[in-house]
């Protein structure tokens, strides 16, 4: 009995630690990596400036306008440029919004990305009124 009791506790010593390893190994998407994401947020090739851009870790397709959905975000420069760095390598979806001052609207919009390890990705955001 005391030997099955020896055995089952290495057995399980050796199971947790296994798992632990497995589940360490597998990085989903988000912060903590070498990649970055940048580019411009524009209306018909207008640049958008100080708009807001947010990112959602492993998507590509729009998860909606719902703002608190998103895990961060950044303000584009007067130029309308924005960069999300230190990414791990996945998918992401960026979502803009911001002010068009010629047509003096709100303008939306978002596109989605694939990030590989260690490398730096250009991205422009389309957006619309």
């Amino acid at each position: 009995m005391r030997s099955f009791l020896i055995f089952f506790k290495i057995i399980f010593v050796n199971i947790s630690i296994t798992s632990v390893l497995i589940l360490s190994s597998c990085h989903k998407e988000g912060n903590g990596g070498k990649s970055s994401v940048n580019g411009y947020v524009s209306h018909h090739g207008h640049k958008i400036g100080n708009s807001i851009v947010y990112i959602k870790y492993g998507a590509v397709e729009f998860p909606g306008a719902d703002v608190t959905k998103y895990e961060a975000s950044v303000t584009a420069d007067v130029d309308g440029r924005y960069e999300f760095k230190n990414l791990r390598k996945g998918l992401y979806f960026l979502y803009a919004v911001g002010y068009d001052n010629l047509i003096m609207e709100t303008v939306t919009g978002g596109t989605g990305v694939k990030l590989k390890y260690n490398k730096a990705e250009t991205t422009d955001i389309p957006v619309i009124e």
